[in-house]
């Protein structure tokens, strides 16, 4: 089945490397906020009616997937109200489209809806709890696209890195060639995610919700497998680049407070992913090497 696909987003790290995706048999539009601004209504709308326009003429699906997103995590804690109007305003009117034209969404959200005191990977059923404005506006727009009557699904995922735009990887990258040793929190665990596996996921989830079957669990999680401490992830940049990885050492959250909280513990559970019969991404450590490897 040819797919077209629209990415709102499409200038991010994931929106990127979504677009890099495009083949012969998926097409794919990944307009930057320039292009469309989830917050202004009638860019939505335009866009979403082109979208089910262009597919219909190249007999193909139509499927958007959302990775528009405010994502500045501290800076939302005194612009919470930009970061709504991004994060869940604009998922709003983006799932309204799509029930109006009967185009399928799948929305990508975070581990930051959490409260972060797991001791297990949390499942898509667990209670909420955000504990920052960022993951408040992000639970606010799973709402809105559940309860919006469209075709929906929301794919949380975690700690992304990718080629484009800025991110954890590439600070270690650049401190690891500036600073003799640096401090790195490891009371803070969760699951890095190469933004080019993710995409490789969400466009196996936009095939089968083009070919009528769509997951009947509404939220899915969906990151590389395992878990480790933003320490650990350091270390395992240095080692990468070939820089010894006790030059990163261990501190605590309080040692280095941030103006947004941040979740302990936000291992998100694969099981939904491999129950819908989805492929399940490879650990993290495999994911890491192959980022480099590719550079």
């Amino acid at each position: 089945m040819r797919l077209t696909v629209l990415v709102p987003g499409g200038s991010g790290q994931l929106g990127r490397d979504l677009a890099a995706l495009a083949s012969p048999s998926v097409e794919v539009v990944a307009p930057g906020s320039a292009e469309l601004d989830v917050t202004r209504t009638s860019e939505v709308l335009a866009s979403v009616g082109a979208l089910a326009e262009r597919a219909r003429e190249a007999g193909s699906a139509p499927v958007v997937v959302n990775a528009a997103a405010y994502t500045a995590v501290d800076a939302a804690e005194t612009d919470e109200e930009r970061a709504f109007a991004v994060n869940a305003d604009g998922p709003r009117v983006l799932a309204a489209a799509c029930a109006a034209r009967r185009v399928p969404l799948i929305h990508v959200s975070t581990d930051y809806v959490f409260p972060g005191d797991a001791a297990a990977p949390y499942e898509p059923s667990d209670e909420l709890g955000p504990r920052s404005a960022y993951g408040r506006t992000k639970a606010a727009g799973e709402d809105a696209v559940l309860g919006s009557g469209a075709a929906s699904w929301v794919v949380r995922t975690a700690w992304l890195y990718g080629r484009s735009g800025s991110n954890f990887v590439k600070t270690m990258a650049h401190l690891e060639s500036t600073r003799d040793t640096l401090s790195v929190v490891d009371d803070q665990v969760g699951a890095p995610t190469w933004t080019a596996d993710l995409a490789e996921g969400l466009l196996e989830l936009a095939s089968r919700v083009a070919a009528g079957e769509g997951p009947r669990q509404r939220i899915l999680h969906c990151t590389n497998a395992g878990a480790v401490s933003w320490c650990g992830f350091a270390r395992a940049v240095f080692e990468h680049l070939g820089a010894d990885p006790s030059r990163v050492h261990p501190c605590t959250t309080a040692e280095f407070p941030r103006p947004a909280a941040r979740p302990a513990y936000s291992v998100l559970s694969q099981a939904s992913w491999v129950e819908a019969g989805l492929t399940p991404l490879r650990p993290w450590d495999e994911a890491l090497a192959a980022y480099f490897a590719a550079e």
